[in-house]
């Protein structure tokens, strides 16, 4: 990174992405040009071909590898398939260059282990990509909780049900799950940052009850809290294709002064297109993504407000999400709560 002198704080950040697997790399990619400062120096992929396409839609370089890309920046984000974390983040962390994650931080726990150990080891920044804190209907929730709006919070409702994505996100030996370790991440994330609390016991179900399959699409989980709260999430891919928008994330609180909800994509206009051949929604709310590559940005360069009322996730906070999301699976397997 470099600054230039300190009566001009204008500050050049280099990103690089590593690997176009993920589809949240579009939109990652996307808010770099809309961040004074910041610049999209390159993509590498496996996929040369995608690495290709990709850098002409955004305007910026196909590298011929990840090494070659990681010598140009300062910082990367990581949107590969889940399994191939931990090798993308090792080779980053021992370049010495910071690194944003895609969720789920990794597909095992020793594997989220190893990352946040050699992050540390070499002196850089791992973070995990959980965008929903920084929207303003969970900054709005997070607040009211926090002044006391409900009281103390006793249980809460939750979903993030979409669409199954498809390819590799169900093949197992590269997602390392279903439905459930892609979406309970999210929630598990929101509720441990609004209430500071940790994850104690999981208890999970889960089928493959839309596409019949070998794996999960379908998820019920329960989450105990060492503060005493439970909370249910509905974590599926249960979203035809033929369904007007991809899905939801949604909180429902009950406190012992009352309730309290967030429906974090309620932001739509209802779009009739003869070409789809049905209506569809299409969200017109602020851009949590653009917020948290920002908040990424000014933390690489060292500006980040410590007062503001959400962070980046932390690599601590991606292994522990990611711990409820492995716990749902052993859970399901036995029949029985998994202790934490």
């Amino acid at each position: 990174m470099s600054r230039k002198n300190e009566k001009d704080k204008t500050l050049s950040v280099r990103i690089g992405i590593l690997s176009f697997a993920h589809m949240h790399a579009a939109s990652y990619a996307g808010s770099l040009p809309h961040i004074p400062g910041a610049t999209l120096v390159g993509i590498a992929d496996e996929d040369r071909d995608r690495a290709t396409r990709m850098a002409t839609q955004f305007g910026t370089t196909a590298y011929p590898s990840y090494e070659a890309l990681l010598a140009d920046v300062d910082a990367v984000v990581i949107c590969s398939e889940n399994v191939h974390h931990r090798r993308l983040t090792e080779l980053a962390a021992k370049a010495q260059k910071h690194v944003l994650c895609e969720k789920p931080l990794a597909t095992t726990l020793e594997d989220a282990d190893a990352m946040i150990a050699i992050c540390a080891e070499n002196g850089v920044k791992l973070f995990t990509a959980f965008p929903c804190r920084f929207h303003p209907a969970y900054k709005r929730l997070k607040a009211a909780t926090q002044e006391g709006a409900i009281g103390q919070i006793i249980g809460a409702n939750t979903t993030n049900q979409g669409q199954c994505p498809g390819g590799w996100f169900i093949d197992k030996k590269m997602s390392g799950g279903g439905a459930a370790i892609d979406h309970t991440v999210h929630v598990t994330d929101l509720l441990r940052d609004m209430m500071g609390a940790e994850p104690v016991e999981v208890y999970a179900e889960l089928t493959n009850g839309m596409a019949h399959s070998d794996y999960d699409d379908c998820a019920l989980i329960t989450i105990t809290f060492d503060n005493g709260v439970f909370a249910t999430l509905d974590a599926s891919w249960s979203r035809p294709k033929s369904f007007w928008t991809w899905g939801n994330v949604k909180i429902a609180l009950t406190g012992t002064e009352g309730v309290a909800s967030m429906d974090m994509f309620a932001q739509n206009h209802v779009v009739f297109s003869d070409v789809a051949e049905r209506p569809s929604l299409h969200n017109w709310g602020d851009n949590m993504d653009l917020e948290m590559i920002q908040a990424f940005v000014d933390a690489v360069a060292g500006t980040q407000d410590l007062n503001a009322p959400v962070s980046l996730a932390t690599g601590e906070d991606g292994r522990a999400a990611a711990r409820v999301a492995l716990a749902a699976y052993r859970a399901a397997e036995t029949g029985q709560p998994v202790t934490l």
